[in-house]
Order: structure tokens, then sequence, then C-alpha cells
């Protein structure tokens, strides 16, 4: 699929069925991954001819946003970026991935750190971190003209779930007015699972966080 100078591909991977996406500038074919989050040869077929890709990019440390990330950055010899909030869960997916997967799985160590504002050049294109507390501390997302990746913070008609370590249930729902919703509402949305949507049919519709 492609919007203005960008072309978004994505894959759907692992056993939580995560969205990881390649995001190429038309102009270089520049690319960043986001949310390189298992299967790693899945995610490596979707580069095409002449794509560089220059860094993977998690949301979130959840290790369905980041289990491919090592695998990936060895044969790419790419950078690997995340907001500093979530180094703690990064700290905890021994734990977490043991619990859930009954195997207790190394982190993958960040080669730098985002903050919120940041702009990530991409080309003639460029991402900018909003950070979107809540899911988890670190939860980010990515924009990018009116593309938004927004990681586990909002879904199509859902938000990303507040029951689990270091969540914050009423941190995500102002996240999600206070940075997400004041976005145009033809901002497209692609989710960290899910299908896409937009930002004015969230506005209208998602019975979690409505205006």
């Amino acid at each position: 699929m492609g919007l203005g100078l960008e072309r978004i591909y994505y894959v759907t991977v692992g056993p939580l069925r995560s969205n990881s996406y390649l995001l190429v500038d038309g102009g270089s074919s520049e690319g960043v991954i986001i949310d390189a989050g298992d299967e790693p040869s899945k995610i490596l077929g979707m580069l095409k001819t002449g794509v560089r890709v220059r860094r993977i990019i998690a949301t979130h440390g959840h290790f369905d946003h980041v289990l491919a990330v090592d695998d990936i950055r060895e044969v790419l010899g790419v950078e690997f970026l995340i907001h500093r909030a979530d180094q703690a869960v990064l700290d905890i997916l021994p734990q977490s991935t043991l619990r859930i997967l009954g195997v207790s799985m190394k982190p993958p160590k960040p080669d730098g750190y985002l903050e919120d504002g940041d702009v990530i050049p991409l080309g003639g294109s460029s991402l900018r971190v909003i950070h979107t507390p809540g899911h988890s501390p670190g939860s980010s997302c990515l924009l990018t003209g009116k593309t938004l990746f927004s990681g586990d913070t909002l879904f199509a008609g859902s938000i990303g779930r507040t029951d689990i370590p270091l969540a914050d249930s009423e941190k995500i729902i102002e996240s999600i007015k206070s940075k997400l919703y004041t976005l145009p509402d033809d901002t497209m949305v692609y989710p960290g699972h899910g299908q896409w949507t937009t930002i004015g049919s969230e506005k209208r519709t998602n019975p979690f966080v409505r205006v």
C-alpha cells in the first residue's frame, strides 16, 4: 500500500498476531522497520530490491513487538531505538516471556533512546515521535504526514490493555485525548494489532475514548 511519497508494507507475526511495518521513503528508498515483533524471516521478506533500512523502531517494549530485533539487527547492521521509559519493560522481558510463552528470552539492547518530539529522518520524509504513555510507560506513536503508527495505544474500536505490569489506565486515556485525537480526522492509523482506522472514525465510534 502507498500513501504520498511513502510506501507502507506489513506482515502479521507471532502468537499474538502483531503487525510489523516497513515504511519506505519513495524518493530515496530509505526504510525503517516499525515493531519487529517475531518471525524475522517474514519481516525481512518485506524488503524490496534497493530498499535501504536505516533503523528498527519499537513503539513499546512488550515481547510481541521486539522479539525479532536482534535477528534483524544482525542481518542488516542497523540501530534499534525505543523510548527511554520502556527500558523498564525490556528489563522484565525474560520474566514476561517465561510466563506467557514458557521460554525466557533475552531483551534486545537499545542503541539509542527516543524522546517525545524527536524527529527521525527518513530520506526526504521524517517520523515524529509522540510519547503516549499508558499501555506502557514509554509507549510512543510515530507520525509522518497524515500517517500514524499507533503501536498498542490506539486500535480500531479499542485501546491498549492496562491490566498488565507498568500500565496505567488514566494515562492511556489522557494520551489518546490530548495527543492523538488532536490530529486531523483523516489521519490514517496503523495499529500494532488488527486493522487500519482513522482518527476521525475513532473519535466518533471508539467505545473506550470518546470526545
